[in-house]
């Protein structure tokens, strides 16, 4: 598996990392892909050496006297795994840091956001450099014969997209699910029962792309508004969800105040929703939200995209809607993403695109080629969207 991520995304972005700073954090979901990004970096070098804070004998060499340990591999890149199961180790990295004043001194990969790893931000700040991973991007496996059915199905996880069949996936999301619950939140320090979690995990994948009253849904399954807002925190500081935050305009027009959520990963939501193929995909009717929610993790997962822009979504209680609004403080670019090869455009979203006065607009869906549909708003492929919004 190894050679398929010789041409990812975060290569270039890593190795300039280790340029320019002391300490570059790769944080993403677990399996997603961090450690053998790392090792394929590593490959053919000697001064690299790797700890997994999963690893008891790891452990053991790292903590007995940290400072000495960081000491006797000074001329090495020292990479630690899961750092967010020690955060004791923060500290230590400051003073060696600023002890040697070297870049590329360390890589740290964690499954948890900054937010939430915090002595990282409280004792590295202006020493670290934070790259967020995500699973395989469809710009990443374009290239492979069937890449768009079976990543819209199968998600980007590499184990669950390379496969040799869908049953063999879906049987590999169930586990990645099971042990997410079981260990992985628990070892963050939260302690919560695994079935209500998976609870709460499945209520959202029912309302996946949708905006969320979270006391109507605390009161559904019989918790307070604090908690469902508490297993929400976790499942985005873990990046299992997306919290998309309504725009706020100033016209005259009452607008939906409430978060839109999206599930991040295509595959966990379908295993939530017991989706095992593209064909039962096709028919199901959350379709159009699980293609909504892969199309904006597509496009907000972009470099260019996610360093120019900030992203909400627009809805006015007169039903004026855009899925996704990308705002570069110059300009606001509206896209409406639709599931359906021959898409047909709401009328609520002219009259958006109208009322906040948009000069850019796309609509996103599975067409062939992309082709105008009014003054300034293309109908297009994802990867087209992507190339005309970094493009300007």
């Amino acid at each position: 598996m190894e050679e398929c991520f010789a041409e990812r995304n975060y290569l270039e972005l890593v190795e300039k990392s280790l340029e320019n700073m002391p300490v570059t954090a790769i944080l993403g979901p677990r399996q997603c892909g961090k450690t053998t990004l790392v090792k394929h970096i590593a490959k053919n070098r000697d001064d690299f050496i790797l700890l997994d804070m999963e690893n008891e004998a790891d452990i053991q060499a790292i903590t007995q006297d940290t400072n000495a340990f960081f000491e006797l591999y000074k001329d090495k890149i020292v990479c630690i795994d899961e750092i967010q199961r020690i955060p004791d180790l923060f500290p230590a990295l400051r003073y060696n840091v600023d002890k040697y004043r070297k870049n590329g001194r360390f890589i740290v990969l964690g499954s948890a956001s900054p937010d939430l790893i915090k002595q990282s931000s409280e004792s590295l700040a202006g020493r670290i450099r934070y790259i967020e991973m995500t699973p395989f991007q469809l710009s990443e496996v374009k290239n492979m014969e069937g890449s768009f059915k079976k990543i819209l199905v199968r998600g980007g996880f590499p184990l669950s997209f390379l496969p040799a069949s869908d049953e063999i996936s879906f049987e590999w999301r169930n586990d990645f699910i099971k042990t997410f619950l079981e260990r992985d939140i628990p070892q963050l320090g939260f302690n919560i029962a695994s079935s209500q979690m998976r609870r709460v995990w499945t209520m959202l994948a029912h309302i996946n792309a949708t905006t969320i009253n979270r006391s109507k849904l605390g009161e559904s399954l019989g918790v307070s508004y604090h908690t469902i807002d508490n297993y929400i925190g976790i499942l985005t500081d873990t990046f299992m969800v997306r919290t998309l935050q309504p725009y706020a305009a100033n016209i005259k027009k009452r607008l939906v105040k409430a978060p839109k959520f999206l599930f991040r990963d295509n595959g966990i939501l379908h295993n939530l929703l017991r989706i095992k193929n593209y064909e039962e995909l096709f028919l199901h009717p959350d379709f159009g939200s699980s293609f909504e929610s892969f199309v904006i993790e597509q496009i907000l997962s972009d470099f260019k995209i996610k360093s120019g822009f900030e992203a909400y979504f627009y809805r006015s209680h007169q039903g004026d809607e855009i899925d996704l609004l990308l705002d570069s403080q110059k300009e606001l670019i509206a896209i409406e993403i639709k599931s359906s090869s021959a898409p047909k455009i709401p009328k609520g979203f002219f009259t958006a695109i109208s009322d906040l006065k948009i000069k850019k607009a796309f609509v996103v869906a599975p067409v062939e080629r992309s082709y105008p549909a009014g003054e300034n708003i293309w109908v297009c492929g994802i990867e087209e969207c992507i190339e005309k919004i970094c493009d300007e």
